[in-house]
């Protein structure tokens, strides 16, 4: 075996590695931080008694959830990016859209899913601390153009 291709591996393992982020009391108070897994913005939020963590970056123009609202959409939490409004569910990276048929322009626009396009990560809580899994690179979702793109920039953690 050649160097190369242990490095590649060890890169690897440690891209799939936890990482702590945080107290849980600390990131219970705050609500929400940004912090770098790896190399990778990551947001983590809490909201009502549950961890989430998805790329920083909103997948449609880069806009900066760490400074979204959140709101209950058909009863599943959403970010709202600043930006441009975009809706995406916490806990799966959906984008959410209304969806109106023009054929039947009084029925209320309904809910619906655009697929996967925020890359969500897997959140642990272990001894009071919360750690961080990147999940599964190997596909590519809509928000890691964003997630490379914003890679070097500085955030700070938000404080309440």
């Amino acid at each position: 075996m050649n160097g190369e291709s242990s490095e590649k591996t060890s890169d690897k393992e440690d891209a799939n590695s936890p990482v702590c982020v945080g107290r849980e009391e600390d990131i219970k108070r705050l609500q929400r931080t940004t912090v770098t897994v790896h190399g990778r913005e990551v947001l983590v939020l809490y909201h009502d008694g549950r961890f989430y963590a998805m790329d920083c970056r909103c997948y449609h123009a880069g806009g900066p959830l760490h400074l979204g609202e959140i709101e209950d959409i058909n009863g599943q939490p959403c970010i709202i990016c600043p930006w441009h409004k975009y809706k995406i569910i916490l806990a799966t990276g959906e984008g959410l859209y209304q969806a109106v048929n023009p054929r039947e322009p009084s029925v209320t626009p309904k809910w619906q899913s655009k697929g996967v396009k925020q890359r969500t990560h897997c959140i642990t809580v272990d001894n009071g601390n919360v750690y961080v899994t990147l999940s599964d690179l190997a596909d590519d979702i809509d928000s890691d153009y964003y997630a490379e793109k914003y890679k070097n920039t500085v955030h700070y953690p938000i404080k309440k």
